[in-house]
């Protein structure tokens, strides 16, 4: 390995470990004082950095908020695209799903997931930012379930339907994890795995060869 390249692993790494460190800085600024009132200053010098040079990791305070949000949608899309080609897409899906939110749950700790959301919705910023976020991701998955299923989405509504079904069922899961005491990321899994389940009890795994029903 050249001396250059050696350097440029380095500069890479260190970037990493700089944006790592304003989102779980940033994080815990939220979850003590509040969003609003947290200043980008005060989160900058949690990693001895300079208010100037924050933005060159971030636009601003919302997208440390929705930082980690982000990193799962992404998961869960690339989850999806691992599937075997020939799984049917409902299946395919669900296991998607419950992979981003074993990950979220083994990297955040459920208490701590639960919180930031908690945060983000009641938060009218960051929850208008946190749908759109959710909007491109349900796209995103939509062309990724008609890519597998050979539709087309703009004539076939069924791949956004079943992203749609599946996503208010994650919602539901997750608010329905938040009234429960439990904190044990398999509680999480399960309850989340319950409504998907009962959202799509009437969707068949095979699809119809007419795009009007399942």
């Amino acid at each position: 390995m050249s001396v250059s390249t050696d350097q440029g692993g380095l500069r890479a790494r260190k970037k990493q470990r700089t944006r790592s460190g304003l989102i779980e800085a940033g994080v815990d600024l939220f979850l003590d004082k509040g969003y609003d009132a947290t200043t980008i200053d005060e989160i900058a010098a949690q990693v001895d950095i300079s208010p100037r040079t924050f933005f060159r990791y971030f636009a601003g305070k919302e997208d440390i908020a929705l930082a980690k949000g982000a990193a799962l949608d992404d998961l869960v899309v690339e989850a999806l695209r691992a599937r075997p080609a020939g799984e049917p897409p409902l299946p395919a899906l669900r296991h998607a799903v419950l992979a981003m939110v074993r990950e979220s749950a083994a990297s955040e700790g459920v208490g701590r997931f639960l919180h930031t959301q908690h945060l983000i919705n009641k938060t009218p910023t960051l929850l208008a930012g946190n749908l759109r976020r959710a909007a491109e991701t349900e796209e995103r998955l939509t062309a990724e379930i008609a890519h597998r299923q050979g539709v087309d989405p703009d004539a076939d509504l069924r791949p956004r339907v079943l992203v749609g079904v599946v996503y208010a069922a994650l919602r539901i899961g997750m608010e329905a994890m938040c009234a429960d005491p439990s904190r044990e990321p398999e509680r999480m899994i399960e309850l989340i795995g319950q409504a998907v389940d009962l959202a799509t009890a009437g969707i068949p795994e095979t699809w119809d060869t007419d795009p009007r029903r399942w």
